[in-house]
């Protein structure tokens, strides 16, 4: 009579005095990720420690990965990462062939005939194959230089409830890994939907025509048992090619493709052309990965031994870069980011402005100049704008060296920054221009009248009037002319102070205070530095206009929050913010494989 349960209707329910068991969590999907690596020695480090830092359950994730026709260290770095990450992972399958190290019809490693396309194709197939094998619920296709910098991929797209969905990645340009229009024949055609996707002034995803480099495949959809690689599909006539082919594939058994931008996912390098060189290619990644740096801390995987650059002074005496001590992110950034690019420096603290009282400035003979006032604000002269223009100033003191680089700490590297720097010194030296300070970086202010090239070099111009001292290149004559105006008495902004003295300032009252401006001045054209964030945008911060006026500690300003005609971006784009650090975080075949470049 002392039962604990009552049989009711054929089920056992229990009293009151038996707690019930809640259920337990559902175990995330199965997913295979799959790529192919042919000399890939210089991302390889990079890519897998974006797949290391995956927030995703290893033990949910098989690794398919393909070694094949390098002649670099692809097969042994990927190799030392299987054996560092394996127990990790449900499992690892590698395939790899070491000979020979190029097809037999190519002409040089950025060169795909029709073999290379063949074999591609049928290694990616046996990637699909091996994730149904498994019963895997998805498979990710990733190109090994792609890099995934939200830790979150994974489950995002599959949030998607998507057959076929491509997380939008970005580069320097308009390219990324979608298409919005395609020919009856399988090839590009630009449409007037691309641009507002790429650019993120429209977010969600989208029915495309094409995705390819990265993307997730749902093969718990009864489609996705048509989608192939190899063999083509029967009715494919078209040229070989691994995007191509799939995405016929999957027109014909009625999936839709969709590109996703909700987010901000990951970058990819342009497509190099037939012609080009395993170094340019490097170059071109190198560069792919400083854009990533700027949001992110890009560490290589901890798996694999990663061999870093040597580093170079790039044909100057010395490189400085100037930081503030408090400024740890930007230099921790830009010591990363010259680390990639193989540039040797040296790291000079900067002036700060907040440090600097009243009787330090008199003291150092601190004056501003005579009626300077900011050309947007109306305000004075900031102690943020002192400390800036003191950091440069003891540069410039630093006599002896005949050409140094000065590089400020919140700058954006153009592609092929180092070699086209280095091939605009050679011409330079070529032709014995003689010059005081050439712009790397600046923002031109003039922009009515085109400003003359100098003749006998290419992408050098003579500057009109300019703002910002993001990276300039300075020659000995150069600083000691700057020094000799004996600026410290009649103070301006660097920026400012830098046109007086190449005569091409537009207030005639700042010009007439300063006797010699005969500064010989040069930019680069176009040019190689950008800032990082501009006014606006998330992450941009101002440590010359968020200060104090410089003769008065008690009168704050703040001024660029408002206003961005300084040093504002003419047309910015729509960037998601990146959603926390990631730390801890093509081919030409006649008019097929050339179309996977947008711009």
């Amino acid at each position: 009579k002392k039962n604990k349960c009552v049989l009711l209707l054929g089920v056992l329910i229990p009293n009151h005095h038996t707690p019930v068991l809640a259920e337990s969590s559902l175990l995330k999907p199965k997913v295979l990720i799959a790529f192919l690596a042919r000399n890939a020695e210089h991302s390889l480090p990079y890519f897998l420690g974006c797949i290391d830092r995956l927030d995703y359950p290893k033990d949910r994730i098989a690794v398919w990965a393909a070694a094949d026709h390098s002649m670099d260290n692809t097969t042994a770095m990927l190799q030392e990462w299987i054996r560092g990450v394996t127990g990790q992972y449900h499992s690892v399958h590698w395939t790899s062939a070491e000979e020979p190290s190029s097809y037999a019809d190519e002409s040089g490693p950025k060169h795909w005939p029709d073999s290379r396309f063949s074999h591609v194709m049928k290694l990616k197939q046996a990637a699909l194959q091996a994730a149904r094998a498994l019963w895997a619920d998805y498979i990710l296709f990733v190109d090994a230089d792609n890099m995934l910098t939200n830790r979150r991929v994974l489950t995002e797209m599959m949030a998607e409830n998507l057959t076929v969905a491509a997380p939008m990645l970005e580069s320097r340009v308009l390219y990324s890994n979608f298409w919005c229009g395609m020919t009856p024949q399988g090839y590009y055609r630009r449409t007037p939907e691309y641009i507002p996707i790429r650019n993120w002034k429209r977010q969600g995803c989208f029915a495309v025509p094409m995705v390819h480099s990265t993307f997730l495949v749902d093969l718990r959809r009864s489609a996705t048992r048509a989608l192939a690689f190899h063999p083509p599909h029967q009715d494919y006539s078209f040229p070989l090619d691994d995007i191509m082919v799939f995405a016929f594939s999957a027109r014909q058994a009625d999936v839709q493709m969709y590109i996703c931008n909700r987010e901000h996912y990951g970058y990819l390098p342009l497509p190099l052309k037939q012609q080009q060189s395993q170094e340019e290619e490097v170059e071109s990644f190198s560069h792919t990965l400083t854009e990533a740096l700027i949001d992110y801390l890009m560490m290589p995987s901890k798996y694999m031994h990663h061999r870093p650059k040597p580093l170079e002074k790039i044909g100057f005496e010395e490189i400085f870069l100037i930081n503030l001590k408090r400024r740890f992110d930007r230099r921790d950034r830009m010591l990363s980011t010259l680390a990639v690019l193989g540039i040797d420096f040296t790291l000079t603290e900067a002036v700060d402005g907040k440090a600097l009282n009243t009787s330090r400035l008199l003291a150092m003979g601190i004056d501003m100049l005579p009626g300077y006032k900011d050309p947007y604000s109306g305000r004075v002269l900031t102690r943020g704008e002192i400390g800036c223009f003191l950091s440069h100033y003891k540069i410039w003191k630093q006599l002896g060296l005949r050409r140094v680089l000065v590089l400020e700490d919140d700058v954006r590297f153009e592609p092929r920054f180092r070699s086209r720097l280095m091939t605009l010194l050679e011409n330079v030296d070529r032709v014995r221009l003689d010059w005081d300070l050439i712009y790397i970086g600046r923002k031109r202010l003039q922009v009515k009248q085109p400003e003359p090239w100098v003749e006998g070099v290419s992408n050098l111009v003579h500057p009109d009037y300019s703002y910002w001292t993001l990276g300039y290149a300075l020659s000995l004559q150069g600083a000691k002319k700057l020094l000799g105006a004996q600026p410290l008495g009649k103070m301006l902004p660097v920026d400012e102070y830098l046109p007086v003295m190449f005569n091409k300032h537009p207030k005639e009252e700042y010009m007439a205070q300063f006797e010699r401006r005969d500064l010989l001045a040069f930019s680069v054209e176009p040019l190689l530095l950008f800032p990082t964030h501009y006014t606006g945008e998330p992450g941009y911060f101002s440590d010359t206009e968020t200060s104090t006026i410089w003769d008065d500690e008690a009168t704050a300003t703040d001024w660029d929050r408002e206003n961005d005609q300084r040093r504002g971006k003419p047309d910015g784009q729509g960037r998601p913010t990146p959603s926390g650090s990631a730390a801890e975080g093509v081919p030409p075949l006649s008019s097929a494989s050339k179309h996977r470049e947008e711009l």
